[in-house]
């Protein structure tokens, strides 16, 4: 399981800054929904020796009672309660100011470890800025400049050498882990409830697993699944429970979990960023995905036929994945929704033979060279299988530094028809030969 790791202090620290040094890109998730603000981030933790997530939170002032400031608390509140360590923010150049003293008592009580991180001290003394920041009894004070980036590689490790390396499981023992996510009252309990209470077998905790994304495992047609559920399941007397308890966190913790992804849309509404926000995250995850679309037996044909528009507009880049109308109320389309999870699954856990890989290569490269560049054109000359979940194939050759986008894709699409995988993304990785005969510079 992936660390969270939460950055929290006042307006104006350099929090967002920090954020964008530590998944390196600007295309975080954002949270635009009703109860959730704009400006609170969410992303895959990029450079340090584990995995994690990262969440940037808004300006945090703890004793707000009322408007948006008391909405942005409430929701960094809300991150504070859900991460394995606080990254605590202020500014060095500004010093020490009785807003961080507040947020400072607050963050003790959290019972979450704290990292303190003086920010802005680029050309500055060290040991001078730091002191006075002793004051909030929140351990050492780290100087950092999120901007250049000093000292942010070795406050990471220092945050990140206090969990455990992350231990793989068999994915067999039992079975595909599926992750059922989407907005709220999308209807992801009803399609749960739908799972575990049609020729149930088994439905029990398992522990070990994240204080709110619950696996569950169960019995469907003869196959063992493992069910990561996002709406909050708990006891066994609790399974029924219609719980729409919505976070990012245990959306983003759930993916990561998971083999195969279900994301939920509401037929009855238009699709909306947040939809596409979260498969995105799958597809950047690199996991397989199947889409529910729920609540099919409520609307008419023509709302129909604008949702399979809307969706045709805004997640054409999911078109990898089986799109399934169902009703999980009326139990209509369950079945076939396992099937395409089987099949997603079966396709990200493919194994592709070496031989057969260069051959669909060869094939490719004689439908379509990739472009010269300059007076030289990539030489791509074996591939094999580099990983699975998603499926990796490591293309060898020279100068495949070079090969576009476009002829990426081109060789993803070749390789995903050669071996009828459908269900999951794919990912290429090239690797060119070194010249011994290059001269060094």
């Amino acid at each position: 399981m992936k660390p969270t790791l939460v950055l929290v202090g006042r307006p104006n620290v350099g929090k967002s800054t920090l954020f964008n040094r530590l998944t390196r890109t600007r295309d975080a998730l954002v949270a635009d929904m009703p109860g959730l603000t704009r400006d609170r981030h969410y992303g895959i933790g990029r450079g340090g020796s584990k995995a994690y997530l990262v969440v940037d939170t808004g300006g945090f002032e703890p004793l707000a009672k009322e408007g948006i400031v008391a909405e942005m608390a409430r929701q960094a509140e809300s991150a504070i309660a859900e991460a394995d360590a606080l990254l605590f923010i202020v500014d060095g150049r500004v010093g020490l100011t009785p807003h961080d003293k507040q947020i400072a008592e607050r963050l003790r009580r959290s019972g979450r470890p704290v990292f303190l991180a003086v920010n802005k001290g680029e050309g500055m003394n060290r040991a001078l800025i730091s002191a006075e920041f002793h004051e909030l009894a929140c351990g050492e004070p780290y100087v950092i400049s999120a901007a250049h980036g000093e000292g942010v590689k070795n406050l990471l490790e220092l945050v990140l050498d206090s969990f455990p390396d992350a231990v793989e499981e068999d994915d067999d023992a039992h079975g595909p882990k599926v992750a059922i996510v989407g907005r709220p009252n999308v209807g992801k309990s009803t399609l749960i409830n739908a799972l575990l209470g049609e020729d149930r077998v088994i439905a029990f905790d398992m522990p070990g697993t994240t204080r709110d994304a619950i696996a569950v495992p169960f019995e469907r047609n003869g196959r063992q699944y493992t069910l990561i559920d996002t709406a909050g399941l708990r006891r066994r007397g609790k399974v029924f429970e219609a719980i729409e308890k919505f976070s990012v966190i245990k959306t983003l913790q759930a993916v990561e979990q998971a083999n195969v992804v279900v994301l939920v849309l509401d037929a009855s509404q238009d699709i909306s960023d947040q939809d596409a926000h979260i498969g995105g995250f799958a597809l950047e995850a690199g996991r397989a995905l199947v889409i529910a679309v729920n609540k099919w037996d409520d609307v008419d044909e023509y709302r129909r036929e604008r949702v399979k528009v809307d969706i045709a507009r805004k997640l054409q880049f999911l078109s990898f994945a089986r799109f399934h109308y169902i009703s999980a109320l009326q139990g209509a389309g369950i079945g076939s929704l396992l099937k395409s999870v089987d099949a997603a699954y079966a396709a990200a856990m493919v194994k592709l033979p070496t031989p057969k890989l260069t051959r669909v290569l060869e094939s490719a490269l004689a439908r379509q060279q990739p472009p010269r560049h300059g007076v030289f054109r990539p030489k791509l000359r074996y591939a094999h299988q580099g990983g699975q979940n998603p499926p990796i194939v490591v293309i060898h050759g020279n100068a495949l530094d070079h090969v576009p986008d476009a002829y990426k894709r081109y060789l993803e699409h070749s390789f995903m028809e050669a071996f009828k995988l459908q269900g999951t993304p794919m990912r290429i990785e090239f690797r060119s030969t070194s010249n011994p005969f290059a001269k060094d510079d």
